[in-house]
């Protein structure tokens, strides 16, 4: 026995990243991917709403005058979960609803469907913990031996975290000597996770790592750890530096935060962190941050596997693009 699962995603990234999502997902046996596109104009729709899987929608004017009563919200974030809400509400038809974003990727140790009908009848939302993506590094010396050939065939090393906190901040200082007392499990974005969503809850209401259902929060909620989330946060240092600005000013790393080790005294958050760190000592110090909690070299993955955190798992996107849209490229 096991229960139909869809996925939930907010995009706004280039067509081929669209597809390797999509693709992931439908392999893994996604009953339906609503993908709600942030760009109207986004060349993936015509790709995606060919596929009988995928329910692509586009985000337009039109669109968001029926969703919201303002309008197209201006924060990312809010749009992301105003589309989660209206997707589970409206649309959404099978037994359990993941939202997650455009580079996060189920990692599940069987069929999802599986995992899912063996919960019992009053888990009403499954938490799904993230592993963030060691970037690959661009220096040559770094590079150990697996690091030859295409990405396709390289593996792609993560970084996990341990839940009980005491344990989590003790191995993030020994994996991270300079920077791991101001980190999380060493997690740049969050250790929140997402969230699988049992289907009839009323009144749902989607936030980024949380749901409500009649004012409740997460009801129901038990932990997932069969289905870890693989989050590509940072791929290398140029894709790390192209995205930081926007995470300082809207995103992960934006000043409102609240710090990653928030009861210890005197810390602070990524955004006083990197922005002290920038203002100090400029590109530099970013690259050295970056070195050591980010980059994917041999020193790191020891630290990792020493403290039983480092996973790694091969993500051919490129064939799984050609197996689920032949026809793009052709």
């Amino acid at each position: 026995m096991s229960d139909s699962w869809a996925a939930v995603a907010t995009v706004k990234a280039p067509v081929e990243e669209v597809l390797s999502f999509a693709a992931w997902h439908l392999e893994l046996g996604a009953a339906r991917l609503h993908i709600y596109l942030d760009d109207p104009e986004d060349p993936a729709y015509p790709i995606l709403k060919a596929h009988p899987k995928i329910r692509a929608m586009q985000c337009d004017d039109r669109y968001w005058r029926r969703v919201a009563r303002d309008g197209r919200p201006d924060k990312h974030q809010m749009r992301q979960t105003l589309n989660a809400s209206h997707c589970y509400n409206a649309k959404n038809r099978h037994d359990w609803l993941a939202h997650i974003d455009v580079d996060e990727f189920l990692l599940p140790d069987r069929p999802v469907a599986e995992i899912l009908a063996a919960l019992p009848p009053d888990v009403l939302s499954a938490r799904m913990r993230p592993m963030e993506v060691l970037a690959r590094p661009d220096r040559p010396e770094e590079q150990g031996p697996d690091a030859e050939g295409s990405d396709t065939e390289a593996p792609v090393h993560l970084r996990a975290f341990s839940l009980p906190l005491a344990q989590r901040h003790a191995q993030t200082e020994r994996i991270y000597p300079e920077f791991g007392a101001f980190l999380n499990g060493g997690m740049l974005s969050h250790v929140a996770g997402k969230l699988f969503v049992r289907r009839g809850l009323p009144d749902v209401r989607f936030r980024i790592h949380r749901v409500l259902s009649a004012g409740e929060a997460d009801p129901g909620q038990q932990e997932l750890p069969e289905i870890p989330v693989a989050h590509f946060h940072a791929t290398s240092w140029a894709d790390w530096q192209a995205h930081y600005r926007f995470r300082l000013d809207r995103g992960a790393y934006r000043a409102e935060l609240k710090p990653p080790r928030r009861a210890d005294a005197g810390s602070v958050n990524l955004h006083t962190l990197l922005s002290t760190l920038e203002d100090s000592e400029g590109d530099p110090g970013l690259r050295r941050f970056f070195d050591e909690v980010c980059a994917d070299t041999p020193a790191l993955r020891d630290r990792l596997a020493a403290e039983g955190l480092l996973r790694e798992v091969t993500m051919d996107f490129a064939a799984l693009r050609a197996r689920h849209f032949p026809d793009v490229g052709a």
